[in-house]
C-alpha cells in the first residue's frame, strides 16, 4: 500500500515537472510562424499597386488603393500565419505569439494614426517614408521574436523608409514597390524555403 502510493505521489511529481518544462519552453520560444509564401504573395500586391496608383500620385484615390492593398496584405499576412502554424504544430495562443503581437502592433497602430494626421495636414507626400519607416519598426520588434532573418527585413524596410523622406515625392510609389514588393517576395523566398513555408 505504501509503495502504491509513493509511485502515485512520484508519477504526481513528474507530471507537475514535466508540465512546468513545457510551460518554461513555451515562454522561451520564439514566433516561427512568419509566413515566407505569404509574404510572397504580398510582395505581388504590392507591386500591382504600385504600378496602378501610380498614375493617380498623392490623390485620395492614390491613398485609397495603397489602403486596400493593406487591407489585403493584413488578411493575406493572417491566413499565411494560421496555415504556417498549423502545419508546424504551433499553438497560436502561445505565448510567442503574444510577445510577437505585442513587438509588432504598436508601430502598426502608430503608422494608422500618422497616416490620417499627414493626410488632414496635407503632407501625402510623406506617407510613403511613414509607412516604409513604421512597418520596418514593427517587423525588426516583431521579428527580434522570430528567426533572424525577419528583423533583417525589417531594417531594410526601415532604410528605404529613411531613403523615402529624403527621395523626390516621385519616388514614393517605387520605393513602396522596392519595400512592400520586392523586399516581401525575396525574404518571404528565403523564409518559405529554410523555414518552412
Amino acid at each position: 500500500m505504501t509503495d502504491l502510493h509513493g509511485s502515485t505521489a512520484l508519477h504526481t511529481r513528474a507530471l507537475e515537472s514535466l508540465e512546468y518544462i513545457r510551460d518554461t519552453m513555451e515562454r522561451a520560444a520564439g514566433f516561427s510562424a512568419v509566413p515566407g509564401r505569404g509574404g510572397v504573395l504580398m510582395g505581388v500586391t504590392a507591386i500591382v499597386t504600385a504600378v496602378w496608383a501610380h498614375r493617380w500620385r498623392l490623390s485620395d484615390r492614390w491613398l485609397t488603393l495603397w489602403l486596400a492593398d493593406a487591407a489585403g496584405a493584413v488578411a493575406i499576412g493572417m491566413i499565411g500565419i494560421v496555415q504556417k502554424a498549423r502545419r508546424s504544430g504551433t499553438a497560436l495562443s502561445a505565448p510567442a505569439t503574444r510577445r510577437f503581437a505585442l513587438a509588432f502592433l504598436p508601430a502598426i497602430a502608430a503608422g494608422t494614426v500618422l497616416t490620417a494626421v499627414l493626410y488632414h495636414r496635407g503632407l501625402v507626400a510623406d506617407l510613403p517614408g511613414c509607412w516604409l519607416l513604421l512597418y520596418g519598426t514593427a517587423v525588426t520588434s516583431g521579428g527580434a521574436l522570430s528567426v533572424g532573418t525577419v528583423p533583417m527585413m525589417g531594417i531594410s524596410f526601415m532604410a528605404l523608409g529613411a531613403a523615402a523622406f529624403v527621395a523626390p515625392a516621385t519616388w514614393g510609389d517605387a520605393l513602396m514597390a522596392a519595400g512592400f514588393g520586392a523586399l516581401h517576395i525575396g525574404f518571404g523566398i528565403f523564409i518559405a524555403r529554410r523555414h518552412g513555408g
